[in-house]
């Protein structure tokens, strides 16, 4: 079969689920994951045929995508950063707004701090895929990068993330909310924490409700600043004397998450918009 001819198929079978920008997009995707080729190459090569093998593994993945299972799931990968990562249900998908958060944190390393030669350690809480860690490290070798994260199965995700990017994180399985002193003196302190509010379910997508894991998104509602407030007390005790603390945050909460960190002390808080122009990132120093 012509590849271009499945196309139709694909195309006609996902409209009333996606809009046509999307179906495009996973198109392009899984042409990548199979065939190693790009948009380029197919118009190159229009008559590009698929066998019964390439269109067995076409049909099942059109399949999940038909219930709605995240196109990164169902290939097992991502990119993130220009990156590649593994992903599965144990970890959330790296989102556009959080490579937002690491070009600012990276862009806050000036050429004092890069060409220090004392060590500049860096700590990311609740790293799931570990994608903000790679990356930092991947553009800041210099430093030493930590991570932290509850689930032994997102940290055996980010390990094989690590190696894969070929850098070294140490990675540490704990509890942050039973966490008393983190033992160390950090540079830089980032975290994406759940933040979504037992009450925010009903605007979510069915393939980020059904398919990513709970206990990296979800909070309950009458205290959903829980991980913010454990998260900054740690840090008031282990950031360094000019170390800065990085939070992606809830959008709604951008005023409620700023009083926070003023009422705990914290100094020259920024609260920084996304590229959708919602509030999304925090930076302050102690």
């Amino acid at each position: 079969m012509f590849l271009k001819t499945y196309k139709v198929h694909f195309t006609s079978e996902l409209k009333s689920v996606f809009d046509a920008m999307e179906i495009e997009s996973f198109f392009f995707i899984i042409l990548k994951h199979l065939h190693q080729m790009k948009r380029i190459d197919l118009a190159l090569n229009p008559n590009f045929e698929i066998n019964e093998g390439d269109l067995v593994q076409w049909n099942s993945i059109l399949k999940e995508l038909k219930q709605e299972k995240p196109i990164q799931y169902i290939i097992g990968e991502t990119e993130f950063y220009g990156l590649r990562f593994f992903v599965n249900e144990n970890t959330l998908i790296p989102r556009p707004e959080t490579e937002e958060l690491v070009d600012w944190i990276i862009e806050n390393q000036t050429s004092e701090i890069r060409n220090q030669t004392s060590e500049n350690n860096i700590l990311d809480i609740g790293t799931g895929s570990g994608c903000i860690p790679i990356a930092l490290k991947k553009n800041l070798p210099e430093a030493s990068v930590y991570a932290i994260d509850i689930s032994e199965q997102a940290l055996a995700v980010a390990q094989k993330n690590a190696l894969e990017n070929k850098v070294r994180i140490n990675f540490i399985k704990k509890n942050i909310l039973e966490v008393t002193d983190l033992e160390k003196q950090f540079d830089i302190i980032v975290s994406n924490p759940p933040y979504v509010r037992n009450l925010e379910k009903v605007a979510i997508k069915k393939n980020v409700l059904e398919y990513e894991p709970h206990l990296a998104l979800f909070v309950s509602d009458d205290d959903a600043l829980l991980f913010y407030r454990k998260i900054a007390l740690l840090a008031k005790k282990n950031l360094s004397s000019k170390g800065k603390l990085f939070f992606e945050i809830n959008q709604y909460l951008g005023n409620e998450t700023v009083c926070l960190l003023k009422d705990l002390g914290f100094q020259n808080i920024q609260l920084k918009k996304d590229f959708y122009g919602n509030d999304r990132m925090i930076c302050c120093n102690v």
